[in-house]
């Protein structure tokens, strides 16, 4: 079973390689614009074509779904996520299933909102490459078919198909559920409050033991769950 866990820091988006020998699982994707560092950092850990099992994504925004394509394309690997988020992918729009008006968002969100169409351009958005995935995740799918001791947990909120990745050590991948820039707490975009709440309830009756967030450092459980 996949036992270490590799962080990849593509300019403050987290991508996280789970591995174990020549068996991988990747937990996220990055921009377009940090393809080649993306590849180099699967090569250096002894990822090469056909040892990429599957690749998950959290959801469908393009900061963490823009290289799962090319990915697949390279590795042999399959596209795994949540069926509500799938059209952001599909149809290369992120407002997809969400929204119009985000229940809440930070002084951060808004500066990054105004800032949107010159972020976007630098990051390469205008190369994602549209895709349909190959498996649709549900809560409570077990992973251990990927050679993953882990199962998927859906956490909508910033998302409707938000999900996240708890293994049997108790490491979360959340997505952007959570981050942690200053410290630990909600994304700077909560699209429906309601759900973001009800999925920080769901979280906490779990065996938490490391948090790891789309953005920022990992943290542990404590360091939220007060």
């Amino acid at each position: 079973m996949i036992t270490e866990v590799k962080v990849i820091n593509l300019g403050g988006v987290n991508c996280y390689l789970l591995g174990s020998g020549d068996s991988f699982v990747l937990v996220d994707t990055g921009f377009v614009n940090k393809r080649s560092q993306l590849v180099k950092e699967l090569e250096n850990a002894g990822c090469r074509p056909g040892h990429l099992k599957l690749i998950v994504l959290t959801h469908g925004d393009i900061d963490h779904a823009a290289n799962a394509a090319y990915l697949r394309d390279r590795y042999g690997a399959s596209i795994a996520m949540h069926l509500d988020d799938a059209g952001m992918v599909e149809k290369g729009d992120m407002s997809w299933n969400r929204k119009a008006k985000p229940d809440q968002i930070s002084f951060i969100g808004r500066m990054v909102i105004a800032l949107g169409t010159v972020a976007t351009f630098f990051a390469g958005s205008n190369n994602f490459e549209r895709f349909k995935p190959d498996i649709y995740l549900t809560d409570g799918q077990s992973l251990s078919n990927y050679g993953l001791d882990a199962s998927v947990i859906h956490i909508p909120g910033h998302s409707k198909g938000s999900i996240g990745i708890l293994t049997a050590n108790g490491d979360l991948f959340c997505g952007d559920l959570l981050w942690n820039m200053r410290k630990p707490g909600p994304h700077f975009i909560v699209v429906d409050l309601d759900d973001y709440t009800a999925s920080v309830q769901k979280l906490k009756s779990l065996d938490i033991r490391t948090i790891y967030p789309g953005h920022g450092s990992p943290f542990a459980r404590e360091q939220f769950f007060k």
